[in-house]
């Protein structure tokens, strides 16, 4: 596998990962003005992209440059 398409599916993961945060934060705040129940969701989503998907892509880039 080229290191190009590897990149490629990181980030259609990081994708993936924001719309399904997006879509619980909707069904979150569907008929409620409660913020407690979609800072989870949201704090879950970002910790999530950040290990498992940046954190493989930088090391792929650090590779790359060696």
């Amino acid at each position: 596998m080229t290191e190009k398409k590897l990149i490629g599916y990181y980030i259609i993961a990081s994708a993936v990962i924001w719309g399904v945060v997006i879509i619980g934060c909707a069904s979150g705040l569907k008929g409620t003005t409660c913020y407690d129940k979609i800072s989870p969701i949201l704090i879950g989503g970002a910790v999530a992209h950040l290990i498992f998907v940046w954190g493989p892509l930088a090391n792929q880039f650090r590779q790359a440059k060696e």
